[in-house]
């Protein structure tokens, strides 16, 4: 416990502090619009596809788009932001909030055992006589045991229903016992699709229809690709031989739940600036189509987390992340970035990918028509570039009350040499942790190298109960951080101070 406390500290006072201002004023979007345009002329070039159309979602809206290449190799139409891309396992994400929201409204729990609703697992077989049953959140996580199966998943895209329910009687091999790891799984969202047709009493591609892509005005979006007028559909191609095929245009089937789906970019962009509405948790009434807090529950990685490099060419030297699949998403900690959801696609004829940074309200995707040409390398390198560019924001943390008050009364303290102006306002533990005379002696000794600190800058609150601080003092500086206890009023349990090296 006390361990944790510590560490949480050290992290605090070793996290560096807002800057007042930058060294030099932020670029606008459109002046690093070319740098953002080479980075995917280059993979378009360098990955052998036909077209490709990305954009940026900025402010809840489309900020940038910028279509290249061809849609169709027969007539040469160019790309643009109404060109039409499957977008393969992105699709999960949206299966992940469909689920999300019958569970909001009360048509199963995430810890239902996933045979309640399709009881055709009823009669599998476990390997081992102690393995756990798969719930629907094993499902959402990769956690259900099964085999990771890309190559084969994605061709079972025209699989029949009826094909379907023959498949799931007949019972799986399993790869694993469930929940005892991550193995990436398309058999298990094809799953949840059936699951979500079950508890809905209705098609999957109704529900998704009607929950999520009406209530978005996402009017260019769907399953059927079949009913995509010519004039803005790209069609998928494999590059094989030093050449262009054409892959086969595949029905909406059973596994659509796991990559059916077909967009355009400019409406992707809607769905896209609807995640980011979620963040931060905010007192607005809520109007979409799913609670903001059950958006930002996608974003709760199970705990089987793994340390990642950063997609991109700064991946090598960046700080390294902390990655875990969430429900649709990978999710991850950039000490650049900050919270990132990201998930590629990848399907015969197409490839695409997505990165979201609900920190600063900033997404960035890009959709291509080759086989598992995803572009995640250059939205990365697009990321890290506007964040080069001062164009990544923090969203600003409130100062409640409660910290700004402990916080005049540690600077108090400090400038008192004593601990009598925080009289009242500790926790039970504080003076148990380090005695009155010590922390006297303590701001002494501070006092003795960095003299009195009649300055400071702006207080950085890393929560509702915590901050850091620096302290501008007469001989250097002190960088300091406090927690507050979870008692009514809050009180202080931890302070640290610590003289900053120049």
């Amino acid at each position: 416990m006390r361990a944790r406390l510590g560490m949480l500290l050290a992290a605090a006072l070793a996290a560096p502090l807002p800057s007042m201002a930058q060294e030099t004023a932020p670029q606008t979007l459109g002046q690093i619009t070319p740098e953002i345009d080479a980075l995917f002329a280059k993979y378009q070039a360098d990955a052998h596809i036909p077209g490709m159309v990305y954009g940026v979602v900025r402010d809840g809206k489309l900020a940038y788009v910028k279509g290249i290449g061809v849609q169709n190799l027969d007539d040469k139409s160019a790309v643009t932001a109404d060109s039409r891309f499957r977008i393969a396992s992105m699709t999960k994400a949206f299966t992940a909030l469909a689920i999300l929201k019958l569970r909001d409204d009360g048509k199963l729990r995430l810890d239902d055992l996933a045979e309640d609703h399709v009881p055709e697992m009823k009669g599998w077989v476990y390997p081992t006589k102690d393995s756990p049953r798969i719930r629907i959140r094993d499902l959402l996580h990769h956690v259900g045991g099964l085999v990771t199966d890309d190559p084969w998943g994605d061709r079972q895209q025209i699989l029949s229903q009826d094909a379907f329910t023959k498949m799931i009687a007949a019972g799986v091999p399993f790869s694993r016992v469930p929940q005892s790891a991550h193995e990436y799984s398309n058999y298990g969202y094809a799953l949840l699709g059936r699951i979500i047709a079950n508890a809905s009493g209705m098609a999957y591609t109704d529900y998704i229809q009607r929950t999520i892509l009406t209530p978005l005005g996402m009017t260019s979006s769907g399953f059927d690709v079949t009913k995509t007028p010519k004039a803005v559909y790209a069609r998928g191609y494999r590059w094989e031989n030093d050449a262009w095929s054409p892959e086969p245009e595949m029905i909406d089937g059973a596994f659509n739940a796991m990559g059916g789906m077909q967009v355009s970019a400019s409406d992707y962009a809607k769905w896209v600036a609807f995640l980011l509405a979620a963040w931060p948790a905010r007192d607005d009434a809520d109007t979409g189509p799913v609670k903001r807090a059950t958006v930002r529950e996608m974003a709760q990685g199970l705990n089987f987390v793994t340390v990642a490099n950063r997609i991109g060419a700064s991946g090598a030297t960046a700080c390294k992340q902390a990655a875990a699949y969430a429900m649709g998403w990978r999710v991850a900690q950039d000490c650049d970035l900050g919270l990132t959801l990201a998930h590629g696609g990848g399907y015969p004829g197409y490839g695409s990918h997505v990165m979201l940074m609900p920190d600063h309200g900033v997404g960035v995707f890009a959709l291509s028509n080759r086989t598992y040409a995803g572009p995640s390398a250059p939205a990365w390198d697009s990321a890290v570039a506007m964040d080069k560019a001062g164009l990544l924001t923090g969203r600003a943390v409130p100062i409640t009350p409660a910290v700004a008050d402990a916080y005049a009364a540690a600077r108090a303290a400090y400038a008192a040499g004593n601990l009598a102006p925080l009289d009242g306002k500790l926790a039970m533990n504080f003076l148990l942790d380090r005695s009155a005379a010590n922390w006297a002696a303590e701001f002494a000794r501070l006092k003795s190298e960095v003299g009195d600190c009649p300055t400071a800058e702006p207080l950085n609150p890393t929560g509702a109960m915590s901050a850091t601080f620096r302290l501008n003092c007469s001989k250097g500086q002190l960088d300091g951080a406090l927690l507050l206890a979870p008692t009514t009023p809050a009180t202080v349990q931890a302070l640290r101070f610590r003289v900053v090296t120049p």
